[in-house]
């Protein structure tokens, strides 16, 4: 293996930082980037190599192979990440705006929502499997969360409560339990798992996790992702009285000043429940 392989997959060990997906995320980002360094001509590196050369070499790269924004700032964050762990941190420009790249767009007027039917459920095998996907459409859970849930720790009657070992970024947050499907749901949950989690003892989160998109795949169930854009659009629509734009709703260009103050109020409720800290970023499941 290269110096700059093993360093960075060593610093991605040592700095285990954020979730599980989180982490095993950064470390593809980093190899597949060390790979590329190597590739241009940049040998015999090591972590604490790292120049503003490099990234500008890197993201020319990126930008050539007509990968979108939203990769390159994914791609971004793994390598500030890396230069703020080797005491590298001011060779990295402090906005990506210096290497020319766009702001992301996250507005979008059509539904990336995503339903489950019984159908759809019965074809998945694994009852643990069939369970984390009925918690992501009722709570907006990520995937990684739904497959965490320990429904004993979770239920306080009127809402759950996430650990921020089970969150992206590690923010523990409560989701309202509103209706009774939602309590049905985590009922069955509880019954299920007992004092456990939604990952059987025999199972690891990794191997779980094949079980998982192993089990979605032969169901024929993909971008599961969208039962969370299934749930903010409902919210806001319980929480507003009218559609979300995405479902073909009014714009915001078409509300009064009042309604333009609730759809603000409800998307940063629904920001919240779905464990975002920015307001906008509601765009991506709602439209604006």
């Amino acid at each position: 293996m290269r110096d700059l392989n093993h360093n960075l997959k060593q610093l991605c060990r040592q700095c285990r930082e954020g979730s599980y997906a989180t982490q095993r995320n950064r470390e593809r980002i980093l190899t597949r980037a060390a790979n590329e360094l190597h590739a241009m001509g940049y040998r015999k590196m090591q972590a604490k190599s790292l120049k503003p050369k490099h990234i500008e070499a890197l993201v020319q790269h990126w930008q050539d192979r007509g990968l979108s924004t939203g990769t390159i700032k994914n791609r971004m964050a793994a390598i500030r990440w890396w230069a703020v762990k080797v005491n590298k941190r001011n060779v990295m420009a402090n906005s990506n705006e210096y290497y020319g790249i766009p702001d992301r767009r996250f507005v979008t007027n059509q539904s990336k929502a995503k339903d489950l039917t019984q159908h759809q459920l019965d074809k998945v095998k694994d009852e643990h499997v069939r369970m984390s996907l009925e918690l992501q459409r009722a709570f907006g859970l990520r995937r990684e969360e739904a497959m965490k849930f320990t429904p004993s720790h979770a239920d306080r009657k009127d809402h759950i409560q996430l650990k921020a070992s089970w969150t992206k970024g590690g923010k523990p947050r409560a989701i309202p339990i509103r209706i009774e499907a939602q309590r049905e749901v985590l009922n069955r949950a509880r019954r299920l798992a007992g004092f456990g989690s939604l990952i059987p003892p025999h199972r690891s989160y990794v191997q779980q996790l094949r079980v998982y998109e192993g089990n979605t795949t032969r169901a024929g169930l993909s971008n599961m992702h969208g039962l969370r854009h299934a749930y903010a659009q409902e919210r806001y629509e319980e929480l507003t009285g009218w559609k979300c734009p995405a479902t073909e709703g009014p714009d915001r260009t078409a509300l009064n000043p009042e309604q333009k103050e609730l759809d603000h109020q409800a998307r940063l409720i629904i920001s919240q429940e779905l464990g975002h800290e920015r307001e906008q970023v509601t765009t991506a499941y709602l439209g604006r």
